[in-house]
């Protein structure tokens, strides 16, 4: 879990001072400095437009994380809710609709659906937040409910309705607060998802149109130089794959640490 949370913790503290200042202007093209290897000026060098890589990582990292983050949030949300109302419902016909609703999205793979959606509306930062954002519904739907159901039958909520509590009420006061494990757990995971959702569509033209940096498309833009320059590819991935290393190893973490039947086999 410390790993993890180290991993997260450079690169969303990369995002974040990205957002003031960058050590050379991402938008500024010098081609007499092109692929340049590193130096003081230029710590991992530069790329195929003599733009600082060092730069372009950290402004990618402020798309990526802002992309993955605002989807995560649309899941949570809109699906949570969603998820608390079919518990609520169990058996009944709401319960019926919201749950095939979430089959019919889990029908077709997330990317297909994200690549779907913006290719109809066209590519950007924000269609890919959307895009990315639905799939994220019926996952935080499924795992709201799932952990919602058990809680039902506990004696505390069937107290809580005696005392004249509807289901509402009860869903946000008893059920929500015991199942936030969960869903701290399940968004630490949609998390590292999103960023390489995110990437994936960048990577095919869908995502942040230039000139806002992102990994996905540094990547697609390095596949003419890899023999000239591999480093233009290896930068952007391995800061892709740690970051959804960090994420997943924070993840197990939280889950190890907010799981009490897995606290009680390690004690």
């Amino acid at each position: 879990m410390r790993l993890g949370a180290v991993l997260t913790a450079v690169f969303a503290l990369a995002a974040l001072i990205s957002v003031v200042w960058v050590p050379h202007d991402t938008a500024v093209l010098t081609i007499a400095d092109r692929t340049l290897g590193p130096s003081v000026a230029h710590p991992f060098g530069t790329d195929h437009f003599g733009r600082d890589m060092l730069s372009m990582l950290m402004a990618g990292a402020r798309t990526s994380i802002a992309v993955a983050l605002l989807a995560v949030g649309i899941g949570i949300v809109l699906g949570v809710p969603l998820g608390l109302a079919a518990a609520a419902n169990r058996g009944g016909w709401l319960d019926e609709v919201i749950m095939r609703g979430n089959d019919l999205i889990f029908a077709f793979p997330s990317l297909v659906i994200a690549i779907l959606i913006t290719a109809v509306f066209g590519p950007s930062a924000v269609n890919a937040i959307l895009a990315i954002g639905i799939f994220n519904i019926p996952v935080f739907a499924r795992v709201a409910r799932g952990g919602a159901l058990p809680l039902w039958t506990l004696d505390y909520i069937m107290a809580a309705r005696v005392a004249g509590k509807g289901p509402a009420r009860i869903s946000a006061e008893h059920i929500l607060p015991n199942i936030a494990n969960l869903l701290i757990v399940q968004a630490t995971i949609q998390f590292s998802l999103g960023i390489l959702a995110e990437a994936a569509l960048s990577y095919v033209g869908l995502g942040a149109q230039p000139p806002t940096p992102s990994w996905g498309r540094m990547l697609a833009d390095a596949q003419t130089m890899i023999h000239v320059a591999p480093q233009l590819a290896i930068l952007p991935g391995v800061a892709i794959v740690l970051t959804v290393l960090g994420l997943n190893l924070l993840g197990d973490g939280l889950r190890d640490a907010l799981d009490p039947r897995l606290r009680r086999v390690r004690g």
